[in-house]
């Protein structure tokens, strides 16, 4: 009799320990797709950010023309894509958009060759992609002449990809940048 019930006792203790090792495992993959989908998000913001930063104003528009004149950013209908004049990459026309749930860059889209690259890796998910103006002629409907810089707020959410629920996680991440030349009047 004494050995069953330290027979139960044994066991009882076996599977409280089973189970917390088994939830630390859990949460040790959580946080390892987490942490794998916060890299690779904050690497595709990050890359997005240096090039929209260089963004320059188009003036006396070239053939074939990339972004309206006078325009510093150009945005598609949904908020889901921009356009730009990247003045560091010899004012290369560059695009950020999303397509089948992938954030992907265009380069030289007005010349050949047209450079075509997704940002974020098969295991990442975009769930939702939006850009938003403020400032510049893009808000106030002017040539380009108010005293605003203007201003590119990015907003992301991302999921990482994987047959396992507790590697499911959810991301949203946002940015706020301006470009670095400044365009207004003094």
């Amino acid at each position: 009799m004494e050995m069953m019930v330290a027979v139960l006792i044994f066991s009882l203790i076996i599977v409280q320990v089973s189970d917390i090792f088994i939830s630390g495992i859990r949460s040790q993959r959580t946080a390892l797709a987490s942490k794998r989908l916060l890299d690779q998000t904050s690497y595709a913001m990050e890359f997005m950010s240096r090039s929209l930063r260089m963004a320059k104003k188009q003036l006396d528009p070239p053939d074939p023309v990339c972004i309206t004149d006078r325009a510093n950013y150009e945005l598609s209908a949904a908020n889901t894509s921009i356009k730009f004049l990247n003045h560091l990459e010899g004012d290369d026309c560059q695009r950020f958009y999303l397509e089948d749930n992938k954030l992907k860059f265009e380069k030289n889209i007005v010349s050949l060759p047209l450079v075509r690259l997704d940002l974020t890796s098969g295991n990442i998910e975009i769930t939702d992609l939006e850009f938003i103006l403020a400032g510049g002629d893009q808000v106030n409907g002017l040539d380009g002449m108010d005293n605003d810089q203007p201003r590119v707020t990015v907003t992301m959410e991302a999921r990482w990809k994987s047959p396992k629920p507790e590697e499911r996680v959810k991301i949203r991440i946002q940015t706020t940048l301006s470009q670095r030349n400044l365009d207004i009047v003094y």
